[in-house]
């Protein structure tokens, strides 16, 4: 470079070096240095390898050792990061270049005796001045108050206040631990098991004696589980057994890790239902509750935390069902059924509107003459994973969770369309009735009247053609809407049927004021007419009373399930009217009906 003259410029590089700057580069150092040594933060200068080159005194006080008998020490050592694999690959990430800082929180052994929490931070040094060669600050941090005061907080955050067993957070960190260490650890079982509880009641104590008292229970239900959770190593150690949470309300769980199969659990289980149905008493107050116990046990690989708490739930829910003050254990085969009636369940509604629902046809035949007056239609699935399903598959569901009200009026309106078509196909033959069943809740939530003249308004279906079934227990006591639907449709001409008589309480006096024209008996009363099966007339002797009270009542009678011509001649001799089952037909499709009309 030249100045405008022409004279060459002098670069910075050959201007001559102002005097005392190295003495000023060895005072900076100096000063460091000072600093480096008296400086309360433990440091040492390690070299690429890891190798301590200098430590100050603070560190050397930390780890209890000369400062300068520090040197050439393993700092990993010094500072327990090779105990970590994870921390221990990221030390040597830094050492070697490929990462800027590690920052670790590390546990160490004071030289007086007690533990420090200490901050481990290691990053790059400035390549020294003289040598070039690359160093490492190794710098630890005493944070025991803190960690303390967050270990303080965190107790708070995840035990319950009322019993101070650890709380449903805690629970489920535990869980996914357990799940993960069975699943990889050689030495254990490989397995894990779970007890989930709730008190049976427990609501009742709180709505009686108080939210203080109810506390005070949990909090001794608390102590008692901890002791039957204590295991034969710990008792009387101090040390902890299984895990004992409180995840809720009245909800406690014992969580088995290394689990040796089913009879720990159920024998846990038991010692849980022993100990507290032994009476607590509560200042002044003594209190006896009992328990119910879902047990869970299995292999922990392919086992996720949510999955087995499902699987405890519905286990709990199992002894509930059971009669509660009890434990079950999760069966596979039960809860494959409950997951395929929740199958069923959720997809009943748009089943009806994909036309996946079919009806087919069983006879009412007369027993005097032998012919068909009518035809009951039942109603069939032909669902698309699990074939065809009867009735006993699916009604009951349909009834919990209210499709029955649109499946019930689909029913009705195809029956009737189909008896119209017979009666049209067949004009000069004795036209058959068809009797659908009807769920009592359509008559609570549909205005099943209105549906049923609407429904024979459209198909021309005259009234005395249809007969509507309802079952002993939904017509028995009726009274206010239910009483005044059946006297309507009565009233229209509609035949009212109450099916599977016999098997409720058979309010005999109220029966005759219910608009009713037709009785069918169940079909326990008819299988015992096998004379193999009928030492006594008992079964007949009872029949022949119903028969001749619901003709004195002006009924007739219909029998179920007659499969043999010796129960038909005997129902016959006896005075039953109709008779339906297989000796007769069994269910057919619509097309097949004609031949009864031969």
């Amino acid at each position: 470079m030249t100045e405008r003259n022409g004279t060459p410029k002098e670069s910075d590089d050959a201007r001559p070096t102002p005097a005392g700057r190295h003495d000023d580069s060895a005072a900076s150092l100096g000063d460091y240095r000072a600093a480096f040594h008296a400086g309360r933060l433990a440091m040492a200068v390690l070299n690429r390898d890891g190798l301590v080159l200098a430590a100050n005194p603070a560190f050397g006080e930390l780890v209890g050792a000369d400062p300068d008998g520090l040197v050439a020490a393993t700092a990993a050592d010094l500072t327990d990061l090779g105990a970590d694999p994870r921390v221990w690959t990221a030390y040597r990430e830094v050492l070697c270049g490929r990462s800027d800082r590690l920052r670790c929180t590390r546990r160490l052994k004071h030289p007086e005796g007690h533990s420090v929490w200490v901050e481990v931070t290691v990053e790059p040094l400035t390549p020294e001045p003289l040598s070039g060669e690359e160093r490492m600050l190794l710098s630890v941090a005493d944070i025991s108050d803190r960690h303390d005061l967050l270990a303080r907080l965190r107790h708070l955050q995840m035990h319950d206040p009322v019993t101070r067993l650890p709380n449903r957070a805690l629970f489920f960190e535990r869980l996914a631990a357990a799940l993960e260490t069975a699943a990889f650890d050689a030495t254990g079982t490989g397995r894990i098991g779970l007890c989930y509880l709730d008190l049976d009641g427990f609501k009742a104590v709180n709505d009686t004696l108080g939210h203080r008292v109810g506390d005070r229970l949990l909090s001794a239900v608390a102590q008692r589980l901890m002791r039957c959770a204590e295991t034969d190593d710990d008792r009387g150690t101090g040390r902890p057994g299984h895990l004992v949470a409180r995840l809720g309300g009245d909800e406690f769980a014992l969580l088995v890790e290394d689990s040796t199969g089913t009879d720990q659990l159920a024998e846990l289980a038991q010692r849980v239902l022993d100990a507290l149905q032994r009476p607590f008493d509560l200042a002044g107050q003594r209190l006896s509750v009992s328990a119910s116990i879902g047990v869970v046990e299995r292999a922990a690989g392919g086992t996720t935390a949510t999955g087995l708490m499902q699987a405890a739930d519905t286990t709990l829910y199992w002894a509930k069902e059971d009669g509660k003050a009890r434990w079950t254990l999760f069966d596979p085969e039960r809860n494959a059924h409950r997951m395929t009636r929740q199958a069923l369940s959720s997809t009943l509604r748009p089943a009806v509107d994909r036309g996946e629902f079919t009806l087919e046809y069983q006879p009412l035949v007369g027993l005097g003459d032998g012919r068909a007056q009518g035809v009951e239609a039942l109603v069939r699935w032909r669902h698309p994973q699990f074939g065809t399903l009867s009735p006993n598959r699916f009604i009951a569901l349909a009834e919990e969770n209210g499709a029955i009200v649109e499946l019930g009026r689909w029913v009705l309106e195809r029956a009737c369309h189909q008896a119209r078509a017979w009666q049209l196909a067949h004009p000069g033959d004795r036209p058959l009735f068809v009797s659908v069943n009807v769920a009592v809740r359509q008559v609570w939530d549909s205005d099943l009247v209105a549906d049923v003249a609407g429904i024979l308004a459209e198909t021309g279906l005259p009234p005395q053609l249809l007969q509507l079934e309802l079952t002993e227990s939904a017509v028995m006591g009726s009274a206010g809407r239910p009483l005044q639907a059946l006297q309507a449709l009565s009233d229209m001409g509609v035949r009212i049927a109450i099916d599977d008589f016999g098997t409720g309480y058979s309010n005999l006096a109220y029966l005759s004021r219910l608009p009713v024209s037709v009785l069918k008996l169940d079909g326990s009363f008819v299988r015992g007419f096998r004379s193999q099966e009928h030492p006594n007339p008992a079964d007949e002797m009872i029949v022949e009373a119903l028969v001749a009270l619901a003709h004195r009542l002006g009924l007739t009678v219909t029998a179920e399930c007659v499969e043999s011509a010796e129960q038909a001649e005997r129902l016959r001799r006896i005075g039953c009217d109709t008779g339906q089952g297989w000796l007769y037909s069994r269910p057919v499709a619509p097309d097949r009906v004609a031949a009864l009309f031969i």
